[in-house]
């Protein structure tokens, strides 16, 4: 398959890179983000683009491809609901909406979170956000679309968060999240398995398209 990541430097994207990488039924990645990954390996390359709200000066370069599994995020942290929608729905949608034009056959993998708000109508402001995005992203005509909705999520293999202070916590609880995976295998997932799961999807095409924490962790027990 060949594969187009969003968000490959991010602490998610990172992972789901390093299992693409690695997974010898993925054939071509391909890095779309505003800066590079500074990785180098034969099957990945790389578009640079600055206006992540208008992606048609790229899109020929997007077509042919199978899968794109969407990895951006921001913290709610400080934001208003107008500047969190924007970069949370409006920069995911932009980038559908290309993919939907260049791909129709293409499988649409995005990460949200756990908690997230479906109806649109709760009180708290980033899960109404998310869930909007996820309504408009399973309308589009794709082949199928997944919303990956992990709860905490332990980096492996190198993986870092580029937040300096979620680095540090994970830093400090990193034996600790370790132990807390074995208590409770249906809360906690890992990058390695996020990025494990995502092919999974693309490969078995399930029914099911909300993928929780239990979820993500049995279709990354599935592949090879």
């Amino acid at each position: 398959m060949k594969v187009i990541i969003f968000g490959a430097t991010g602490m998610v994207g990172q992972g789901v890179l390093r299992e693409c990488l690695r997974d010898g039924g993925v054939a071509l990645v391909l890095a779309v983000g505003r800066g590079p990954t500074g990785q180098v390996h034969p099957k990945l390359r790389e578009i640079t683009h600055g206006d992540f709200f208008d992606f048609s000066a790229i899109a020929p370069n997007l077509a042919g491809y199978d899968a794109c599994f969407f990895c951006l995020g921001v913290s709610v942290a400080g934001m208003s609901e107008a500047a969190y929608r924007r970069i949370t729905h409006d920069i995911t949608l932009a980038a559908a909406e290309t993919l939907a034009r260049q791909n129709p056959a293409m499988t649409f993998v995005y990460v949200t979170g756990a908690g997230t708000d479906s109806s649109e109508r709760g009180r708290v402001m980033w899960a109404r956000i998310k869930g909007a995005t996820e309504n408009a992203l399973l309308r589009l005509p794709f082949r199928s679309a997944y919303m990956f909705r992990p709860g905490m999520i332990q980096p492996l293999g190198g993986v870092r968060s580029k937040t300096p202070w979620v680095q540090a916590i994970y830093s400090v609880l990193g034996p600790v999240l370790g132990l807390l995976r074995t208590a409770f295998p249906n809360q906690i997932v890992t990058t390695e398995q996020v990025g494990r799961a995502m092919i999974a999807v693309v490969r078995t095409q399930p029914a099911q398209r909300i993928v929780g924490a239990a979820d993500i962790n049995r279709l990354a027990a599935s592949q090879p």
